[in-house]
């Protein structure tokens, strides 16, 4: 349907995407410890599928790969690494055959539904393939946060074309689904140096462990650095804590990586260190150039254990390698940074709001970390004044950067607006619409969170604007309107 919002042509779209509870991915399952108290039974476990004969384990893994295998990538490679997992367990003198083995692995393992609670909170960019498509079309890359059981939120992928003009199509979501596959990361120092500054530690087990580190380093080189520390600070008392810190800041930054086989509609980045065991939350996703030309992807996302959120970003050339480390400084301890998509006078920018309730601009410094923010929008009117933030990264038009924002309001009722940045001095705002651009409906109003209309990140294609949005956590649509229109309607702040 098409509806006239401030005298602009806005087109919500036909194309609604709802949660799929098919859409399942394997995880390791360990009797016992989902319990409130833990109590692993692991070992007994074992052994009643131990007292199985070989026909008993043939036929119950046969009946196992039947029903499950249609539905996974490499499902006897998952059951061996999960039996691998847990095979300490397994008594030492016992000889296993290779179905007792990949049994074992499947007892262990249980089908997790990525977005059976809610799926919400896009963000677009250019997709990596361009090819097959019909003049005047693009396709882009969506990355959707999928909620599952216990409110844990995951990262998933899916594809769209735009045009020629207003058209839209999703492409196949189909398939089983892979989890990224952890891979060695090289670390950087300065992001240890960053995060030993945000702790305040500075002692000489920091020190040491500092100046002996290359600029980038991989986990056997940082392991050779920890084992080689001299009796004499290993005697510290400080030290098995600092170590402890370091060990963790190090271990929060990983890769992963995905088979060139897996399509991008069927990955899943699954949180993989403890700070973000409950959750990979609000992905912002944007086609970045770096300061030497060459095009990749950012996203910023918040990392949230049950407890405590922190910021993380990912890096990715490709959309199938992707590199994660922890954001530091002061700006990055709150929900929402979205990072520009290139230097802006030589700086590295992004939007935050490091307050809770102000949308601001942080810089990065020399020792990458993000400064604390100066104001850009605070609340000031009706439908916004519980708090703002953004919807996304920065936009480049020929009129400025093209910032959409979010607003909350009575009822905690979250609608859609948009302002423009100075090009050269994004810290000045040049315009913004009073009335905001887009608000949820009678229909986008009712859901898992009623009332709220979100966005990570939109994109331009052919002088039109497109913006994918969650409405109330539960679905996803799309809306475009024609780019002049939306940039017309902005008044001039303090005009």
């Amino acid at each position: 349907m098409t509806a006239t919002v401030n005298t602009i042509d806005i087109t919500r779209h036909n194309i609604t995407m709802t949660p799929d509870d098919r859409r399942v991915v394997i995880k390791l399952f360990v009797p016992g410890e989902d319990a409130q108290v833990a109590h692993n039974r692991a070992s007994s476990l074992i052994e009643r599928i131990l007292r199985l004969d070989e026909a008993d384990i043939n036929n119950q893994l046969d009946d196992v790969l039947s029903q499950f295998s249609g539905r996974h990538h490499d499902i006897l490679g998952v059951f061996q690494h999960h039996y691998e997992v847990v095979q300490h367990r397994v008594p030492s003198h016992i000889e296993l055959s290779p179905a007792a083995r990949t049994l074992i692995g499947a007892y262990f393992s249980h089908e997790f539904s990525v977005e059976a609670a809610a799926l919400c909170n896009p963000s677009m960019v250019p997709h990596p393939d361009q090819g097959d498509l019909e003049p005047g079309e693009i396709r882009a890359a969506l990355s959707l946060r999928q909620i599952g059981e216990g409110h844990i939120s995951s990262i998933g992928f899916c594809s769209v074309v735009l045009g020629p003009g207003a058209a839209i199509r999703l492409e196949d979501r189909d398939g089983p689904l892979m989890i990224g596959n952890r891979v060695g990361a090289k670390h950087m120092r300065h992001q240890l140096v960053a995060a030993l500054g945000d702790e305040d530690m500075d002692n000489e087990a920091s020190a040491y462990v500092l100046s002996a580190l290359p600029e980038r380093y991989d986990d056997t080189v940082f392991e050779e650095i920890i084992g080689h520390l001299p009796t004499e600070l290993l005697a510290r008392p400080t030290t098995p804590m600092s170590l402890e810190l370091i060990r963790r800041i190090v271990g929060d930054d990983y890769a992963v990586t995905f088979p060139a086989t897996i399509p991008l509609h069927q990955r899943v980045l699954w949180p993989a260190t403890p700070s973000e065991s409950k959750g990979m939350e609000d992905a912002r996703f944007v086609q970045v150039v770096d300061p030497d030309g060459r095009p990749a992807y950012q996203a910023t996302y918040t990392a949230y254990d049950g407890f405590n959120i922190s910021g993380r970003v990912i890096y990715s050339k490709d959309l199938r390698h992707f590199e994660v480390t922890t954001l530091q400084g002061p700006a990055a301890r709150n929900k929402g940074m979205a990072l520009f998509p290139r230097y802006v006078g030589g700086k590295k920018m992004a939007l935050c709001r490091s307050d809770g309730e102000t949308l601001g601009l942080t810089v990065r410094d020399e020792q990458h970390r993000w400064q604390p923010a100066g104001p850009l929008l605070v609340p000031h009117r009706g439908w916004e004044l519980i708090q703002v933030g953004n919807c996304g990264s920065p936009i480049e038009t020929d009129a400025g950067w093209l910032v959409l924002t979010h607003g909350v309001g009575p009822m905690r009722r979250y609608g859609i607006g948009a302002m423009l940045l100075d090009l050269d001095n994004p810290e000045r705002v040049i315009a913004d619409l009073p009335q905001g651009l887009i608000d949820p409906d009678e229909v986008e109003r009712e859901g898992y969170v009623p009332n709220v209309l979100y966005s990570c990140g939109g994109l331009i294609h052919d002088d039109r604007f497109w913006l994918p949005y969650a409405s109330s956590d539960v679905r996803i649509g799309f809306a475009s309107m024609p780019l002049d229109d939306l940039l017309r309607r902005m008044q001039p702040v303090g005009g």
